[in-house]
């Protein structure tokens, strides 16, 4: 006959099986929910994405650990040029980390974009962009946002969208370039983790942003109005601030 020390641990055993499982469940319904409510809004091929008046592009470190330039930063920018030159963007908000003086997201987006000879006019800085949730939530109550494109890579956009969602913001995700590197595949499994806090952050606790500040609406300029970027005020990646390795985590999701 058991004893009943056996007996209580084999009950522990049962609770603790079950739990992990309950736990693993809500884990993959989470990002099933988040998935399947926002797939049909996401263009995944640049020459796909439609267009609209504003875009936000979620900022990203400029280089990698490894000291090589970020795949996805790179991704970013390219696209965001390519949606202002082909008329199918008006303006761009860079929303990026500038939590300390020697790493500076949305500047480093800012001149990468003149070198690609997008104009100043085009463009608005937001320094506060300290996570995705952040990011749109500023959109909307900082910079007066109501419709955007989104600018990230396939795998955030499902988390955006979503994020966009619960603000009222009405949102389209347009998948930047993407090619293999050797941390997208740890990016993509922390995604799973961010999409599943995300609806924590949204439903249970209810998340603030850090910083929001005065209402500052984006003053958009027609195209046809836009001065032209002269080479001297284009910025080469040369010029480009390298960012600290050690304030830097590589794209990492946020």
């Amino acid at each position: 006959m058991p004893s009943l020390p056996w007996k209580t641990f084999r009950i522990l055993l049962m609770w603790l099986g079950g739990g992990t499982f309950l736990a693993l469940l809500l884990f993959l319904a989470a990002n099933l929910w988040v998935l399947t409510s926002t797939r049909g809004r996401i263009d995944r091929e640049l020459a796909q994405c439609q267009s609209e008046r504003v875009g936000i592009v979620f900022g990203t470190s400029h280089w990698t650990r490894s000291g090589a330039r970020n795949p996805h930063f790179e991704g970013r920018m390219r696209a965001a040029a390519s949606l202002i030159h082909d008329g199918r963007v008006m303006h761009l908000l860079l929303s990026g980390d500038n939590s300390t003086r020697y790493y500076n997201e949305p500047v480093t987006m800012w001149k990468d974009l003149r070198g690609r000879a997008v104009p100043d006019s085009a463009m608005t800085l937001d320094y506060a962009g300290f996570s995705t949730f952040d990011t749109l939530a500023r959109a909307r109550d900082v910079f007066a946002v109501k419709r955007a494109l989104l600018v990230t890579q396939s795998w955030h956009l499902p988390r955006a969208l979503f994020i966009a969602d619960a603000l009222g913001i009405e949102a389209r995700g347009c998948a930047a370039p993407e090619r293999p590197s050797d941390s997208t595949l740890r990016l993509r499994a922390r995604e799973w983790i961010a999409r599943a806090a995300t609806l924590g952050d949204i439903y249970l606790w209810g998340r603030e942003p850090h910083f929001l500040g005065p209402l500052e609406p984006l003053q958009i300029t027609p195209p046809q109005q836009r001065g032209p970027v002269s080479a001297s005020d284009a910025a080469s990646a040369d010029d480009t601030t390298r960012e600290s390795a050690h304030d830097s985590s590589a794209s990492t999701p946020r």
